[in-house]
């Protein structure tokens, strides 16, 4: 395999996990993974809101506030390379959304459809340059009128916002073991 290749390979999996980040930035109230995945003077399209990302993100961290339950599925992720620095990425998308409308009113909607994302690498990082959502299926759902608790009831944890769902948890223990190893290195003689 020539360095080319594997070049492509490493950019590839980088824009895929620049998607996932935003779900979990998105799925779990997150403001630090929802920035990463755009740059700062990206630009969305998202059906209701069009405009800089970061005035996306800013409805989202308003949204967050509601509590909403959300829950995000990226597939059929196709990349093509416009060049070594820009991508076109077509991923397809089914969310669960539920949480209160204007009036305070429980509202469930199974929407699916695909981000058409403009990617660059800026200093070695790839991030949404510029996304546009199109939807290809809406479908509004009753919503469960009895409490998580009752619906769950031993399939716990239930997921949360940041920072109190279980991933963090184990991105931090991830985090505290790989601190302990560097001082473990610094410590040993040479």
């Amino acid at each position: 395999m020539c360095h080319e290749q594997i070049t492509e390979l490493l950019d590839r999996e980088a824009i895929r996990d620049c998607l996932y980040r935003y779900c979990r930035g998105i799925d779990r109230a997150d403001e630090a993974a929802l920035r990463s995945a755009y740059w700062p003077d990206a630009h969305d399209n998202h059906g209701a809101y069009s405009g800089s990302a970061e005035g996306f993100i800013e409805f989202a961290l308003g949204v967050f506030k509601t509590e909403p339950r959300n829950i995000h599925q990226i597939t059929n992720v196709l990349i093509e390379f416009i060049d070594p620095t820009e991508a076109a990425v077509e991923s397809y998308f089914t969310a669960l959304q539920r949480g209160p409308d204007g009036a305070r009113t429980i509202r469930q909607v199974l929407l699916c459809g695909r981000y058409c994302d403009l990617f660059q690498k800026r200093e070695g990082e790839w991030r949404i340059a510029e996304r546009t959502v199109v939807y290809d299926w809406l479908e509004e759902q009753t919503a469960p009128v009895t409490s998580e608790t009752e619906r769950f009831g031993l399939r716990q944890p239930i997921g949360a916002s940041y920072p109190a769902d279980p991933v963090y948890a184990l991105v931090n223990r991830r985090f505290l073991q790989k601190r302990e190893e560097l001082i473990h290195i610094a410590k040993t003689p040479r």
